[in-house]
């Protein structure tokens, strides 16, 4: 049996804030429309998974209630978001970071870019996770999900491990990671058909809850 595997960003975080890992009203209400339109396309998981941060639970809480849903989530902490804020300050543990890394968007993921091409060549000095062993995890849950026998499996992660699944189910160069995580919207979808022959990408940073007249509100990266 094949599965249509939905995997979602989070939604809006709480960027610059002392609380990343909380979703916005704004993200509040882009959950609860994802489920909605997922709803309408038909979409009945019959399996959820989420990672163990507050914004991925609080996400799939906003879709289920969209969904018309009552599924109690199974915790992958594989499908966790890397430590950016970690990794950041490790690679300026010496100093010379640039003013506003943390709380301007446009020098923030600027300087990520760049900071993960460095952390994937091992170039970074005690980071607070190998690019490997993050690789490895987010794999890892994958195969869970895979593994879990159900037709409709549905996640909800972070940009970075959803870039990285791209990536490493496209055959894509190592590069393409974080070139595809700074590309996914909050609340996107990415679809993955998966058999028992392999696994293949059916749609990327699909958004069904964002129309002509609401997307000036409703779309967002961060």
């Amino acid at each position: 049996m094949s599965q249509m595997f939905h995997l979602v960003r989070h939604a809006q975080a709480s960027f610059g804030a002392a609380d990343y890992d909380n979703l916005s009203p704004l993200g509040h209400r882009q959950s609860e429309a994802l489920g909605t339109a997922l709803r309408r396309q038909g979409v009945q998981p019959d399996k959820v998974f989420i990672g163990a941060m507050k914004r991925h639970r609080q996400t799939w809480e906003g879709m289920a209630k969209g969904m018309n849903l009552d599924a109690d989530p199974v915790v992958l902490p594989g499908l966790n978001e890397f430590d950016f804020k970690g990794l950041l300050d490790a690679r300026f543990a010496k100093g010379g970071a640039p003013e506003g890394m943390h709380d301007d968007r446009r020098q923030h993921f600027r300087t990520l870019r760049d900071t993960v091409l460095m952390w994937q060549n091992e170039e970074i000095e005690n980071p607070p996770e190998r690019f490997a062993d993050f690789s490895a995890r987010v794999r890892e849950a994958r195969e869970v999900i895979a593994a879990s026998g159900v037709k409709v499996p549905l996640a909800v992660s972070s940009g970075g491990a959803i870039g990285q699944t791209v990536a490493e189910i496209t055959g894509g160069p190592a590069d393409q990671m974080i070139a595809l995580q700074l590309q996914v919207k909050n609340c996107a979808v990415a679809r993955f058909v998966v058999s028992r022959n392999g696994t293949w990408l059916h749609g990327f940073n699909e958004t069904p809850h964002i129309q002509a007249d609401n997307e000036a509100e409703m779309l967002t990266y961060s």
